[in-house]
């Protein structure tokens, strides 16, 4: 990093703040209005439970033993108002709640897209692009327990606990502490089991991205896998991932179930002593049957809270490894960026010289450019050649700073690279790859895409240009007719035809064409050859190519071998020479 380079601003890119901080800084203090309105209602939810195990004591002891009749409709009416209450509030706490997850879970991954989007190109070459969508939907989805079931269980079921407790120490202090008297013995196997949930959720979400890599690799390759008749294949392998997963997502479950499992042993052996103790004394008079019914109703209403409270340290273990997982994403910064203060952009189409100046770039251990020195002037046509691995594509790669050189200097009208904004620089280029990109969306929305003003005159004569026409004519829906995923719909040259029709309407002062027109016929090629000179017209292109009779006409051709440029100039000069480029071109047209 330079000196006039900063990183990119975006505190939830960079936070280093600890998990819950992060959590309620980003995303739940935007939604703590509803977050606080939904627990107000829990809370009111929550404490009915108490209202109603407080009443059934009257109802035992005024109503059924002494027969009041007054007391009788009092009760039932008061029930029923509780119940009402009660239905009213949860309602609205589970709508504002999963309203604020929805916001919360959405936000996530709007805020992961728009981060990984920034990140180097290395890193999608690292991460495959199934591991990255089980981030995106897999891990934002599995951390919304938080709102399902951690923060209901911590507001609805905390309060219910309170108040049950509230009723039952009122009947016996004493009979409350003999039910109570077992959780102690949870501390140990609850601990225990935390970790192991928690283990156990990262691994099934590591299994789960794996899962989501072999799927996209299934559908992406059908194709592939249907020519080398290698179904069988493809299904053990997607078998032993799937059993993978399942084994670490059941372990993970198992885990969680096994924590509100425990209370239950805790609970049935204080039950068992409460009713020898207080049986006893119901027996010798000391407590009424109306004492004894209110108790048991409280306890028996507490241990379904308190079951799903015990499940929290479960599920929040296994949401807290979804999260991290989150959070590690965010943690990866890029490494190209734009300068702090970039310079203004003022190259004009003439003056769009490039010049790369001893530039050296590795990947990894492995040098691409060893160098490499050479100058595409501005309106001339420079082309690229050389074996494959000479280096070519990462000209073109370091050129628009998808990766950035290890030593040297790369220049844009007398500008150094480093010195424009990302925005800017890469607004220089229309560029033509031989693999085509295409989105699912629209001919239309292909080729347009983020250039602004296209009037559809503009449009039309890009498409003419590109050999389109007749192709789109053809079609029911015209331009509007979807590409499909990855453009399916279309042939390798329909592809190519709609990229360079997108690098047409783009205009740029700099042509980047990587075998632009590689999957085109005879008669197509020399359509759109021909359309691509005239665009290359008084702009600075640059060309890869691997035919040499494509290039022939070419102001230079640099000869690059192992990341270096070893000869340039004119065809003519070249084989002159015999060189390494006369070799190429006796090679391909020995014939």
């Amino acid at each position: 990093m330079t000196d006039k380079e900063t990183k990119p601003s975006g505190e939830v890119h960079t936070s280093n703040l600890p998990l819950v901080r992060w959590m309620w800084r980003f995303y739940l203090s935007p939604q703590k209005g509803r977050v606080f309105a939904a627990f107000a209602l829990m809370a009111i939810e929550g404490s009915m439970l108490g209202a109603v195990s407080y009443l059934v004591r009257p109802m035992f002891d005024n109503v059924f033993l002494a027969g009041d009749t007054g007391a009788l409709y009092f009760v039932a009416g008061t029930v029923a108002l509780i119940f009402v209450i009660r239905g009213g509030a949860a309602f609205g706490h589970r709508i504002l709640m999963n309203g604020a997850g929805l916001r919360i879970v959405t936000s996530m991954q709007r805020d992961m897209v728009s981060h990984l989007m920034t990140l180097d190109s290395a890193y999608f070459q690292k991460n495959p692009p199934g591991t990255l969508i089980e981030r995106v939907r897999g891990d934002t989805t599995a951390a919304n327990q938080i709102w399902a079931t951690v923060l209901a269980a911590a507001g609805r079921d905390g309060v219910s606990l309170i108040a049950l407790l509230a009723v039952a120490i009122s009947v016996d202090p004493i009979w409350t502490l003999i039910v109570l008297a077992g959780a102690p013995l949870l501390l140990g196997p609850v601990l225990f089991l935390q970790r192991f949930v928690r283990k156990s959720a990262t691994g099934a979400r590591v299994q789960a991205a794996k899962l989501s890599t072999r799927l996209d690799e299934i559908f992406h390759g059908v194709n592939t896998i249907k020519l080398n008749t290698s179904e069988m294949r493809e299904n053990a392998r997607l078998r032993s991932t799937v059993k993978d997963y399942l084994k670490q997502e059941m372990k993970a479950r198992t885990g969680q179930a096994a924590i509100p499992a425990s209370t239950d042993l805790v609970a049935g052996l204080g039950f068992a002593l409460v009713l020898i103790y207080g049986g006893n004394q119901i027996i010798g008079g000391d407590k009424t049957v109306g004492e004894f019914m209110s108790f048991f109703t409280a306890m028996g209403l507490l241990f379904e809270p308190l079951r799903r409270v015990a499940n929290i340290s479960g599920a929040w273990q296994a949401a807290r490894a979804s999260l991290e997982r989150i959070q590690e994403v965010f943690h990866v910064a890029p490494t190209i960026f734009s300068p702090n203060a970039p310079a203004a952009l003022s190259i004009a189409p003439e003056a769009a010289d490039v010049v790369f100046n001893d530039v050296a770039l590795s990947y990894g251990d492995e040098p691409a450019l060893s160098g490499a020195t050479f100058t595409a002037k501005a309106g001339e046509t420079t082309a690229l050649v050389g074996a494959s691995g000479a280096g070519k594509s990462t000209v073109f790669n370091a050129l628009t700073r998808l990766v950035d050189a290890d030593t040297g200097d790369i220049r844009v009208g007398g500008t150094s690279s480093r010195d424009l904004s990302l925005p800017d620089l890469r607004a220089l280029f229309s560029v033509v790859t031989q693999d085509a990109p295409m989105f699912d969306e629209s001919l239309r929305d292909n080729i347009v895409l983020n250039t602004p003003d296209v009037t559809d005159e503009r449009l039309a004569a890009a498409i003419e240009a590109a050999h389109l026409t007749e192709f789109v004519d053809r079609l029911p829906n015209g331009l509007e007719t979807p590409a499909g995923p990855r453009g399916s719909q279309l042939s390798g040259g329909q592809r190519q035809r709609v990229a360079i029709a997108r690098a047409i309407l783009r205009d740029a002062p700099i042509l980047l064409l990587d075998e632009a027109t590689s999957a085109l016929d005879a008669e197509s090629e020399t359509r759109v050859q021909a359309a691509l000179e005239e665009l290359s017209a008084g702009r600075t292109t640059l060309v890869i190519a691997h035919r040499l009779s494509t290039i022939r006409a070419a102001d230079k051709i640099v000869v690059m071998k192992n990341g270096r440029v070893i000869d340039e100039g004119p065809h003519d000069e070249l084989l002159a020479r015999d060189g390494v480029y006369a070799r190429l071109y006796e090679l391909q047209f020995s014939d």
